[in-house]
């Protein structure tokens, strides 16, 4: 049981981190890229856009690597969990790309924001984080139900 809540603090924490790690990433390859030539832009952008994916690629499988090694499921409970984790991280992606596409679109205004720009960019961001709440709530309920775990044990 003490391996189930490790494993959901785990699984918790490196949701967020993820996130956080990708989103500082692609501040700083969007700075770069819009200080280069509009010639070399697209290019620049291009090998951005693959090196984020090669990051996230790489950060999916570490993070993997570490929940299984940390968690120590038994047969029984690794065919519930992973599966649910496969959905959890194929949710968490998506939801990054919209961050991503938020923090693009807040550096394409930078120099020439209205009001009307900062508050759609800031509703976005808050549409996320809920969205992002209630996926952490949602696969939090799934792996409780399926691997069992009294809440008041279980929550981080």
């Amino acid at each position: 049981m003490r391996e189930i809540r490790t494993a959901i603090r785990l699984f918790l924490t490196l949701g967020f981190c993820t996130g956080a790690f990708v989103q500082g990433t692609a501040q700083t390859q969007e700075t770069t890229t819009q200080a280069s030539q509009p010639s070399e832009k697209s290019t620049q952008e291009k090998n951005v856009q693959e090196y984020i994916e090669l990051l996230r690629s790489d950060i999916r499988q570490q993070k993997a690597q570490i929940m299984g090694a940390v968690m120590k499921l038994e047969v029984d409970q690794a065919a519930k969990f992973w599966p649910i984790y496969s959905e959890y991280d194929a949710e968490s992606t998506k939801l990054n790309n919209l961050r991503l596409a938020n923090i693009r679109e807040y550096a394409r205004h930078y120099d020439d924001m209205t009001d009307a720009k900062a508050d759609e960019l800031i509703q976005n961001a808050m549409d996320y984080r809920k969205q992002e709440s209630e996926r952490l709530a949602k696969y939090y309920g799934q792996v409780k139900s399926s691997l069992g775990g009294h809440p008041s044990r279980t929550v981080p």
